[in-house]
């Protein structure tokens, strides 16, 4: 199954000062093919970007990955997200509910070091 990756995964990828083990969980992705994003991931990415190494290897990411739209289908089940959470106590942030929501209108698996896309989880529980 394909796997969105989210930017709490990426940046261990990316920087030589990543955590190994998140690096190869992303790495086995890549090598498997199975690794993807979203615009949300993708920018938020850019906006981090510190050297050229880094510009380097998203510009082959952009030709390699699949990138899975951010539809009005996954605006509606995010703003349904927010709304739930909030109710709930729980908020998180805009990227992380239009990323949680792509993952699961698109039907993919979410790969995230990110305690937020846990919090969603339980709401759609």
């Amino acid at each position: 199954m394909v796997v969105l990756v989210d930017s709490s995964l990426w940046v261990h990828q990316l920087r030589k000062r990543g955590e190994p083990v998140q690096r190869d969980r992303v790495n086995a992705l890549l090598e498997s093919g199975l690794a993807a994003w979203c615009p949300p991931v993708r920018l938020e990415l850019w906006r981090g970007v510190t050297n050229d190494s880094e510009r380097k290897a998203l510009r082959q990411y952009e030709k390699l990955l699949l990138d899975y739209e951010i539809s009005s289908d996954v605006w509606e089940h995010a703003i349904r997200l927010a709304d739930h959470g909030r109710a709930s106590g729980v908020t998180a942030p805009l990227a992380d509910l239009l990323i949680f929501a792509c993952a699961k209108i698109h039907g993919l698996d979410l790969a995230h070091d990110d305690t937020h896309f846990d919090q969603l989880a339980t709401l759609e529980a």
